[in-house]
């Protein structure tokens, strides 16, 4: 037996430690929830899989993703969840700096939508297989590397995908200083890379891949031929005929060879091209060229014969003044030849001066020619509007494309220099966003400027609200408004933050429809090129114009053309021209919109149209520093529609 004294301080010790040993387990609770291994009993399977993710992509723990028994992981932060499964999941602009690891994001059987756009996640998708009810994939402005996921090929309900702008930074991650051989892996190999799989699934309808490394002949599938060339721009290597461009010898397209294109015949309703005489100029200065070069060498060769029968005949003559007169002879033989030699240069030299004044079409984002500029003249026209800048003509060319052409007004032109403007339209030129409609080349002569553009088939946004003369439209529904607002939102806000340009000349009649009717904005970045396009005895169009710019000799600003996209919204949501917009209160014109549009108070309608007239008038006030700028303006057209997703998701159209 022990003393009392001695079992008494073993209790206390066995005590003390059984409560030292309960206080470090429940310390280490916590961090066992949120450690690797993160298959605890307790957490939904969705939930395992999200916290996987975070811990591999979440360096800076910007996501604040915590299990708590009370709350759901569908109250998580850009979670949306249909019977506690997963279906959206939006992580947008977070900075995550890790990567997209295997095993995690890819449990999420019954997800539909998958957004980790503008973030920095590095190293290769993960094989995206098991997410068979995926239909929207947006992965652009990360730092995604390798090749294109095979995977996504098993993804038959997939309707939008978007791996666009995958650049590295000038900082590599730290896994590629472990790889050899790879001294050239930040220049040529540091984007998404690999060939273009040829995707045919009917539900693809939005498809971006620009500002990659992929490289190859792009499949000529029913799916991808139905695309614009612009989702697949600045990949240098690409090559096909959906971006315009040959590829090398003995490339072949997936399935057969397509036949070559018969040449069009010229349509009789069509109006001639306004500009040949340009290019009928042109070769009559490449003809006077030559002429004028024939001539110069006759008159060389009558010369030497002259000098020579000279020499001749006073050969053999011994006396002084007889070699004074040869050497006489001979030097007014030089001075003849050496004037005609001038006069030859000057008249060659003003010729070419000349020839060069025709000019040339230049194509932008170096892109390869596709047709010359004679090829250009002598397409067919078809006259499609006169507008505040200049004429725009549809045209056909020779290889069956057909083109935008836009003839800038000379009475609107600027005085700038030639190289001024060819500066300026390749910066314009090397715009490249799914919704701007892409400038392909230009030319200048010496009072002509043209600008080429992807014909867009399906008109412009003023005919779809206001209709025709034998039509009167009715103002489109609502989310049709958020869906056209949110296109032109995106093309706005790349130019005022990739580029630092603006617009400025943002109206109806400049928001064009391309075939799949998404909204892709045009004439953008002219106005530092042309006078005022804004005509004060035009008050539809005065309607855009902020009113602190208003006078002819103020510029345009990101400001102004946020001011102009509010005008446009009003626009869309009443159908009423600008002029037709009256001067009210926020309150009074919430009331005059919901009579253009006849909708009910309180209805369900008319709360979503609300939300929209909240970001017209933010847009539209007075004072420009008041004003939101375009990217926050595009953020509150995403929120508008994730609020209303999480209302009824079947109004997503990637859901």
């Amino acid at each position: 037996m022990f003393p009392s004294s001695t079992s008494h301080s073993l209790v206390s010790a066995m005590l003390n430690l059984t409560t030292q040993t309960f206080n470090f387990f429940f310390l280490l609770l916590p961090l066992l929830l949120h450690s690797t291994n993160v298959r605890c009993v307790s957490l939904p399977p969705d939930a395992q899989a999200i916290l996987v993710f975070k811990q591999k992509a979440d360096l800076h723990n910007k996501l604040l993703f915590k299990f708590n028994t009370t709350l759901s992981h569908c109250t998580w932060q850009g979670v949306q969840c249909l019977d506690n499964k997963v279906v959206r999941l939006v992580i947008e602009g977070e900075d995550l700096g890790g990567i997209f690891p295997p095993d995690s994001l890819t449990r999420l059987d019954q997800l539909r939508v998958l957004s980790l756009k503008n973030n920095s996640l590095t190293g290769p998708i993960p094989d995206l297989s098991t997410l068979v009810n995926l239909k929207g994939l947006y992965l652009q402005f990360n730092h995604f590397v390798g090749h294109f996921p095979p995977s996504i090929k098993s993804l038959h309900r997939i309707r939008t995908l978007d791996f666009s702008h995958n650049l590295l930074t000038s900082e590599l991650p730290t896994w590629l200083a472990e790889l050899d051989r790879l001294y050239c892996f930040r220049v040529e190999l540091n984007r998404f890379s690999g060939t273009i799989p040829p995707f045919n699934q009917t539900t693809l309808s939005v498809f971006n891949v620009s500002s990659n490394n992929f490289s190859g002949p792009i499949p000529v599938t029913p799916t991808l031929s139905h695309l614009d060339p612009s989702s697949f721009a600045h990949n240098r290597l690409l090559c096909g005929k959906i971006v315009r461009r040959e590829c090398k010898p003995g490339t072949l397209f997936f399935g057969a060879p397509a036949a070559a294109p018969e040449t069009p015949k010229q349509p009789p309703s069509l109006s001639p091209w306004p500009l040949t005489a340009v290019v009928e100029k042109r070769h009559r200065n490449k003809t006077a060229v030559g002429v004028g070069f024939a001539t110069g060498v006759l008159v060389l060769i009558c010369s030497a014969i002259c000098f020579a029968m000279a020499v001749k005949k006073h050969k053999g003559n011994e006396t002084v003044p007889t070699m004074a007169g040869d050497y006489s002879a001979a030097i007014n033989a030089a001075a003849v030849m050496r004037l005609e030699d001038e006069r030859e240069e000057k008249v060659k030299s003003a010729q070419l001066k000349e020839a060069e004044k025709a000019g040339r079409l230049v194509f932008c984002a170096a892109e390869k020619e596709v047709y010359t500029v004679e090829q250009l003249m002598r397409a067919s026209a078809e006259l499609l509007g006169r507008g505040t800048i200049g004429t725009t003509y549809k045209a056909v060319v020779e290889n069956n494309l057909i083109v935008c052409v836009k003839r800038i007004d000379a009475a609107k032109m600027v005085c700038v220099g030639e190289e001024v403007f060819q500066r300026h339209m390749e910066s314009v030129g090397a715009l490249r966003h799914p919704n701007l409609v892409p400038l392909r080349c230009f030319f200048q002569a010496k009072h002509e400027r043209l600008l080429v553009y992807d014909y867009q088939p399906n008109g412009s946004l003023f005919s779809l609200i206001h209709g025709t003369k034998s039509a009167r439209a009715k103002p489109l529904h609502w989310t049709s408004c958020l869906k056209i607002a949110e296109d032109v939102a995106q093309g706005l806000s790349y130019i005022h933050q990739a580029w630092r340009l603006v617009h400025g000349n943002l109206k109806s009649t400049n928001v064009l429809l391309g075939s799949d009717f998404e909204a892709c904005v045009t004439d953008y970045c002219l106005n530092a090129l042309t006078e005022s396009s804004f005509p004060e005895d035009d008050p539809n169009l005065m309607g855009y114009k902020a009113p602190e710019s208003r006078k002819s000799s103020s510029e345009s600003t990101p400001k102004s053309d946020v001011y102009a996209f509010g005008v446009l919204l009003l626009e869309l949501l009443t159908g009423k021209l600008p002029s037709e917009h009256p001067g009210l209160t926020p309150k009074d014109i919430a009331q005059w919109v919901r009579a253009a549009r006849d909708v009910e108070d309180g209805s369900m309608d008319e709360n979503r149209l609300v939300m929209l007239l909240e970001v017209a008038i933010a847009c539209s006030i007075a004072t420009p520093d008041h004003r939101p700028n375009m990217w926050q303006v595009l953020k509150m057209l995403q929120e508008i529609k994730e609020a209303v997703l999480m209302d009824a998701p079947e109004l997503s159209p990637d859901s």
